[in-house]
């Protein structure tokens, strides 16, 4: 699979170097979202008054994850025309949004067990990014399924919300796992393909790379806590 326009001008190998230059820019900026995430749900945990103004009012945690929404519908519609300054600013407005939102898991699971959870997600998801990237087969063909699959678990989601099945939970979460197991792979050999050879440095290089690096930390997020549904210490 080779979807770049520009690729017959260039040799192979300065392909392969622009496109690890590239994938380098896009776990770099995901890696910075998940480092702010990850700070803002700890500094959100451990402090009460934020904890009880934000987690204690069902309101407005839900109109904050209705804001997550519409942060990656507008970044994902806009990116185009927005600069690449705004497209940074939206990308880590997301990133404290979620932060905020995911605080609330330490609330549920033990810190142990959210720490070692989160060393499992991050080493399956490197394993299946460096499959994504590396692999030699085309990958394309996954894309229709898995994304069936996404709708598939929010739809069962939602059904489970109504039925409060533990088994049918953890089924949901298993398959949830394998599902962004496999996104993870197939999105990583797509957001390297779809690279523009030529643009480096340029805007459009910087928000190709933004786009990239929120679909993997989507990836990631939702591998995280899927497995941590699975494998969490809930307390008591």
């Amino acid at each position: 699979m080779q979807n770049n326009q520009y690729s017959p001008y260039y040799s192979q190998e300065a392909i392969q170097a622009e496109q690890a230059r590239y994938m380098t820019k896009v776990f770099g900026w995901m890696s910075a979202a998940l480092i702010v995430t990850g700070i803002v749900a700890f500094l959100v945990a451990i402090t009460p008054v934020l904890a009880e103004t934000i987690l204690g009012n069902r309101i407005l945690f839900y109109v904050m994850l209705g804001a997550e929404f519409g942060v990656v519908w507008w970044l994902s519609s806009r990116v185009a025309t927005m600069s690449a300054t705004a497209a940074t600013v939206w990308f880590f407005l997301y990133s404290i949004l979620n932060g905020i939102t995911l605080s609330v898991i330490f609330f549920i699971f033990t810190a142990d067990s959210i720490f070692y959870v989160f060393m499992i997600a991050a080493s399956m998801f490197m394993a299946m990014a460096a499959y994504g990237y590396y692999t030699k087969k085309d990958l394309t063909s996954w894309g229709s399924l898995l994304m069936m699959g996404v709708i598939g678990l929010i739809v069962a989601g939602i059904v489970n919300i109504f039925m409060k099945s533990d088994m049918f939970g953890m089924v949901i979460s298993s398959i949830g796992v394998l599902i962004f197991v496999g996104l993870t792979a197939y999105d990583t050999q797509k957001i390297k393909e779809m690279n523009i050879i030529g643009n480096e440095g340029t805007d459009d290089d910087h928000k190709e790379a933004i786009m990239g690096a929120l679909t993997l930390y989507l990836d990631f997020i939702n591998l995280f806590l899927y497995l941590l549904r699975l494998l969490g210490n809930r307390r008591n």
